[in-house]
């Protein structure tokens, strides 16, 4: 049985990976939240401990030895705390629907890892183009020449990593599928022709008489979804889940609240966490129940800049384009009010 246990770190690193701390206690046993934060400096103390069938297990060491010389404003100390109180409670995709949403909704490419047949012990990488099917497993339609068909071919084990369509760094979201991937029966290559053109409509190489058709059927699902969140669920909770369907169109609102309406976005996060004071609000992803918002702020007490990103959720969950606009509409106009 595991036990975790942990303190807050009060660091640059809490603030780069806040939504790391949202341990939730109803959330999959099959989650396993990881904290790293190496190489950050740290204000006070960190404890993360944990009590398995298996201590020997590699664990990150988020403390610093020279954290107990280090000193913190009190009042942003206290702007820490109820920054972390406010992200454990906002409402949050469950991990198996961020993850089936990351891959739905990715441009349609992503690296597959192979065992090499011609170096052997070797991994090979390549590129991939895939459509994820309606139970989310990954389709691809691979020419017999390539060294990645080659690979599988002889053994069917590898892997996919996937980057979200608006990956950029460490901070932004990417999954690993582990499993098998094999022939599709001949029975079930029109059903994959057609999910396969749906994400790639240019894709005439389908017709092809040398390329032929694969399906990963996964078996392990390794999930990082910024700095400091990382776990995994099981094959079933992902096939169970279905993708966000606000995240379709999520990053069009998006673009359109960061190039005319910052400022509506920095006075909401402002009401809903006074006193946090950021200079700039970015938001990264739209979704059903909130929004991730990439801020820039300088402490009073510092003049060391710190970005990071932060959970603003929606009062309530919305159903489509036209509810998200209205809810950010109704919190734009609750800021307003807190303004005046």
């Amino acid at each position: 049985m595991m036990k975790l246990s942990f303190i807050v770190t009060i660091s640059t690193a809490f603030f780069n990976g806040l939504d790391a701390f949202t341990l939730n206690s109803s959330s999959p046993k099959s989650q396993k939240p990881l904290i790293n934060q190496a190489n950050e400096k740290h204000y006070s103390f960190a404890i993360f401990s944990s009590t398995s069938d298996d201590d020997k297990a590699p664990r990150h060491d988020v403390r610093s030895s020279s954290m107990e010389d280090v000193k913190i404003d009190p009042q942003e100390l206290k702007l820490q705390q109820s920054l972390a109180e406010h992200q454990q409670n906002a409402p949050k995709l469950g991990w198996a629907t961020d993850i089936r949403t990351l891959v739905q909704y990715n441009h349609g490419f992503a690296v597959m890892s192979t065992n090499s047949k011609s170096k052997p012990g070797y991994p090979g990488g390549s590129v991939v183009g895939f459509a994820p099917d309606e139970d989310g497993r990954p389709i691809f339609i691979f020419s017999g020449m390539s060294s990645h068909t080659q690979d599988i071919l002889v053994d069917p084990r590898c892997s996919v990593t996937i980057a979200a369509k608006e990956f950029k760094g460490a901070a932004d979201g990417r999954v690993n599928l582990m499993g098998k991937c094999e022939k599709v029966p001949s029975d079930e290559k029109e059903a994959c022709k057609a999910s396969y053109l749906a994400k790639h409509p240019g894709a005439f190489w389908v017709e092809f008489g040398d390329f032929n058709w694969f399906r990963m059927e996964i078996e392990d699902i390794r999930f990082v979804g910024g700095f400091a969140r990382a776990g995994s669920v099981t094959p079933e909770e992902y096939t169970k889940a279905k993708p966000d369907a606000i995240s379709l169109f999520g990053m069009h609102i998006a673009q359109h609240m960061n190039e005319d309406h910052m400022s509506s976005t920095i006075a909401m996060i402002e009401q809903q966490i006074p006193g946090l004071d950021v200079s700039e609000a970015v938001i990264t992803s739209v979704d059903s129940l909130g929004m991730y918002v990439k801020v820039s702020r300088t402490p009073r007490s510092s003049d060391q800049p710190q970005q990071f990103k932060i959970r603003l959720p929606f009062p309530r969950q919305a159903d489509d384009r036209k509810d998200v606009k209205s809810l950010i509409m109704e919190m734009t106009m609750a800021a307003s009010q807190v303004e005046n």
